[in-house]
């Protein structure tokens, strides 16, 4: 699968690594070319590197990791993605005391807005840089969840199965506007790891449990919720 990069920072050079690694072709965007160069010549594994319209026309897959910036003021000609998979892989900034406001509108329903002929998907906002470390093995081993939501479920398939190969569970999350909810989650998330000690990792796994042989406690009763 050739996949694209655009931005060469923590979780686009460290994601790109990994699917090279599993035999995937990729190619490291970035503002300025001899940027996107360094990151391939160090990378190595047959990945190539250059400007992100460089990227953006080579891949099938994008992974879009310009927080808030939108193809229509990065891309000279945005009508190259149309049709292609872009993974959203941002959260918002941290705000003071994490007084986080409501999300009305996810960052991957406004990237959405901008690409109308792309197939967005939300997935791999729920993890800090350093769990890419541990992928493959021994991160298999932990069910690491990516929460992967789209209105495409051909191109939702696509990510859960670029998350698989990398070690993750891959969780289906539903249609695009339950980004807002992953998101959030991913606010969530980061306000545990910072009050956590320094080198622990906040995840997530999410764990299918057997029916209960007995209902001892009553079972569920009706109710207007869930």
């Amino acid at each position: 699968m050739k996949i694209g990069i655009i931005g060469s920072g923590n979780m686009g050079r460290s994601l790109g690594i990994l699917w090279a690694e599993q035999g995937h072709q990729v190619f490291f965007g970035s503002r300025d070319s001899e940027k996107g160069k360094a990151v391939a010549q160090k990378a190595g594994l047959g990945t190539q590197g250059g400007t992100n319209d460089e990227a953006a026309a080579f891949a099938d897959v994008i992974l879009w990791t310009a927080r808030g910036v939108m193809p229509s003021e990065l891309l000279s000609n945005k009508e190259v993605l149309n049709g292609k998979i872009i993974i959203d892989c941002n959260n918002q900034d941290i705000p003071e005391e994490f007084a986080y406001p409501a999300i009305v509108e996810s960052l991957a329903e406004k990237l959405a807005s901008d690409v109308p002929n792309a197939r967005v998907v939300k997935a791999f906002n729920t993890m800090a840089q350093e769990v890419f470390e541990l992928a493959p093995a021994p991160l298999k081993d932990y069910q690491v969840s990516v929460f992967v939501a789209g209105d495409d479920e051909q191109a939702r398939s696509t990510v859960m199965q670029l998350a698989t190969v990398i070690g993750f569970a891959p969780v289906d999350s539903g249609v695009l506007r339950n980004a807002r909810l992953v998101e959030g989650l991913g606010d969530f998330i980061r306000m545990i790891m910072i009050g956590q000690q320094q080198g622990s990792y906040a995840t997530i796994s999410v764990n299918v449990l057997p029916k209960a042989e007995q209902q001892r406690l009553g079972g569920r009763q009706a109710s207007a919720l869930y």
